[in-house]
């Protein structure tokens, strides 16, 4: 079996802690399998140039890092990253700001990252690349000679054309993505949209249902939605339950029925919305006053970056307007905590929670929603609210889909959740189960690299670039 090399912008180096999710969740199972190699960021930043990469060893799998200049990080990460791709890719294109300098800087981290990754790539590696922060790396590693059968996958959303197209440069990165033998995706719509931007902007042709020929070589395009280590996160969540933790949390509440939301502070998860709409429960359905309680867990993210920093502010004065409105001395509406709680905590908290509120304004998958799901008491199971627009709602049918953007509607959702009877809740629940069980993440990762390891035409060669068509 070929040597799996799975790089990614951060890399998750087991240090004995509990995790509440990511990508080192989602690819234990395949390197539990195959063991391998994993390259990445260390996280750190070099004072001057970086020196050599580090090679740590757990378990089976090669850990290898490398450091970052300040500037690299400025640009590359902070600025690119995420003040461009990451608002596009979520269709907020009021977001961007783009500047040369950051497209600069997000070029030159990939081609650090090649320069460092063919010193230890082997000829038969298969390299799976994760994300957003490295769409250019296959041409990079093409452009050295590198002819290995190289993955892709985006966990984020990818828009339509007509978005797309929008990014400046998009000319220049998006067709970057054809470097790779496999493009994979979350949801079909955004499998949709890239396969339309592939022939209306690039001009390729299609071979069959799922690939586009590329000069001597093919690009494949794939649906591959994460799942969940769905029954070992029921088994945790039944333990964590009873945890001193989850019985503590839940006796401050005194018998009140608990809402839970977790999500990292971002725009693209529609917070503020959500607290919009728990106003408007409070408002529209008085009988839930004093008897209900909603727990939003939010670890801050990108501090330093001025939109996140906006949202706090807004979010906090949310909670602030709602609680002092309709909080009394003995009940908080809202507890609005910015701590991150370890995957067990949170496996208990789901489990002991009326209703789950996942409302992104837009979402690849939220895998939230699911663990939310997983942790459920079939025998008295809570109920999960989800936003349409996230990946999840594509395999969560039985959920209470909502718009996130109708405060009103997501209200009307929410005392339906509170109020609905044990027989239509275990039956939601077990139609939603199922689902995750079809979509484990112990398959995930097979099942995407069986795809990618699955030859179309002969080997890659480095391809041209080619023009669109007109």
């Amino acid at each position: 079996m070929s040597r799996l090399v799975v790089v990614s912008n951060r890399v998750g180096i087991p240090d004995g802690k509990a995790r509440a999710g990511g990508l080192e969740v989602a690819i234990r199972p395949a390197f539990k399998q195959r063991g391998g190699l994993w390259f990445g960021w260390s996280g750190k930043i070099a004072d001057d140039e970086p020196g050599p990469a580090e090679h740590t060893v757990r378990d089976n799998v090669t850990y290898v890092t490398v450091d970052l200049k300040k500037d690299d990080y400025e640009e590359f990460y902070n600025g690119f990253a995420n003040r461009v791709l990451w608002p596009i890719l979520h269709y907020r294109l009021d977001l961007a700001e783009f500047t040369r300098r950051d497209l600069g800087g997000y070029l030159r981290v990939n081609q650090f990252f090649a320069d460092n990754l063919e010193k230890i790539l082997r000829p038969d590696d298969i390299v799976w690349v994760h994300d957003y922060h490295l769409m250019p790396l296959a041409k990079a590693l093409r452009d050295r000679g590198h002819k290995n059968r190289i993955g892709f996958f985006i966990h984020i959303p990818f828009p339509p054309a007509e978005i797309a197209t929008a990014l400046p440069n998009h000319e220049q990165l998006i067709p970057a993505l054809s470097y790779y033998n496999l493009v994979g995706f979350q949801t079909e719509t955004d499998a949709t949209n890239f396969a339309r931007y592939l022939t209306t902007e690039r001009g390729l042709r299609r071979l069959d249902a799922d690939s586009f020929a590329f000069d001597e070589s093919d690009v494949r395009v794939g649906v591959f939605p994460v799942g969940v280590e769905t029954e070992p996160f029921q088994r945790l969540a039944r333990r964590a339950v009873n945890s001193s933790f989850v019985r503590e949390v839940m006796d401050s509440l005194s018998g009140r029925a608990m809402i839970i939301g977790v999500d990292r502070l971002d725009y693209s998860k529609g917070i503020p919305e959500r607290m919009d709409a728990f106003e408007r429960l409070l408002t529209n359905f008085p009988q839930w006053r004093s008897k209900v309680t909603y727990l939003q867990i939010t670890p801050r993210s990108r501090a330093d970056i001025q939109e996140y920093a906006d949202i706090a502010r807004q979010v906090g004065a949310k909670v602030g307007n709602i609680n002092g409105a309709y909080g009394e001395a003995s009940w908080t509406p809202v507890r609005y905590i910015n701590k991150a709680h370890s995957r067990t905590a949170l496996a208990g908290l789901y489990r002991s929670a009326r209703a789950g509120l996942v409302t992104p304004l837009r979402d690849g998958m939220n895998l939230v929603a699911k663990e939310y799901i997983a942790a459920q008491d079939p025998e008295d199971p809570g109920v999960l609210i989800l936003s349409r627009f996230a990946g999840a709602a594509r395999e969560c049918t039985a959920a209470l889909l909502v718009n996130p953007y109708d405060s009103e509607g997501v209200a009307i959702a929410i005392d339906r959740a509170l109020a609905m009877p044990l027989a239509e809740r275990r039956q939601r629940h077990a139609d939603n189960y199922k689902a995750l069980l079809a979509n484990d993440l112990g398959q995930w990762a097979e099942r995407f690299l069986a795809t990618l390891e699955r030859p179309h035409r002969d080997a890659i060669q480095a391809p041209r670039p080619r023009r669109a068509a007109g």
